[in-house]
């Protein structure tokens, strides 16, 4: 059975037409998608003391990801507000990490050893979690990194040397800019990186040869955490693969990712579990 490990955020998304919040955050997230398609999951991250993180954490007892190595501070768990507009969601604030932003991850050496008994390890640039790359890296477990919308060539230089396999959502750049991005990704010891453009679907770069991808529509519910599953569904065929690159088990992974975006897309928050605030 694969083992995958998220570190880094997590939070609840507040959706206030609900008054309901949901887990979240693209660390966690990894972690639960992957539990919820049959792989061992772990989560390392920090966690407040308020409801939102006691619901976090009692979500995470329940769908059977392990926390064991989480640590948990005074203060107020990451939230982000939520809204949606024709289901497509659309943030309004939040406050900006919580404890998280002020206390660092700082992984121990136990955490490393942990770490490093697991197939691939995924983080984000919203985890404060920079500085920790290199122990990621020394594990010798592919680390894949989510860098949103953050591409600018500066931070892609700081994090890329420390990852394995890149993800950006490029659907505010041109195709060539976004190829550019992608070829930079490599150039700093990526093995793959990969930009989704929203509905125009993912282009995957391997170092030689570009491959796109365009998902089938589908009358989303909410598009909240569709992103992540996409990531997890996609890394988790590689690994299962033994992160073979050859063309067959790329379609593969892109095609899995993509109906794992669509399921997702059809769950109201990341994956459910809402509670009233």
């Amino acid at each position: 059975m694969l083992r995958v490990i998220g570190v880094g955020d997590n939070v609840v998304d507040k959706y206030f037409h609900l008054k309901k919040m949901f887990p979240g955050g693209n660390a966690l997230n990894f972690s639960v998608y992957a539990r919820q398609a049959g792989a061992t999951a772990a989560y390392i991250g920090i966690f407040g003391t308020d409801e939102a993180a006691k619901h976090i954490i009692s979500v995470l007892n329940e769908i059977g990801v392990d926390i064991s190595h989480c640590k948990q501070f005074e203060g107020e768990n990451g939230f982000a507000g939520v809204n949606l507009v024709d289901g497509d969601r659309v943030f309004v604030g939040g406050n900006k990490g919580g404890i998280a932003s002020k206390v660092d991850l700082v992984l121990s050496e136990s955490d490393v050893e942990y770490i490093s008994s697991f197939d691939i390890v995924h983080s984000s640039c919203y985890s404060f979690i920079e500085k920790e790359l290199p122990k990621l890296k020394t594990t010798g477990v592919p680390v894949s990194y989510d860098f949103s919308n953050r591409t600018e060539d500066e931070y892609l230089r700081l994090v890329c040397p420390y990852v394995d396999y890149s993800f950006m959502s490029c659907s505010h750049l041109p195709v060539e800019e976004t190829k550019k991005k992608l070829e930079l990704a490599l150039e700093l010891g990526n093995r793959l990186s990969l930009a989704t453009r929203g509905a125009e679907g993912a282009i995957l770069f391997d170092g030689r040869d570009y491959m796109t991808y365009v998902p089938e529509k589908v009358k989303a519910v909410d598009t909240l955490g569709a992103g992540d599953s996409f990531i997890t569904g996609f890394l988790l065929h590689l690994a299962a693969n033994h992160f073979d690159h050859n063309s067959e088990v790329l379609g593969e992974a892109l095609s899995l990712g993509g109906k794992a975006a669509a399921k997702t897309c059809m769950v109201m928050g990341a994956f459910g579990y809402g509670k009233d605030f």
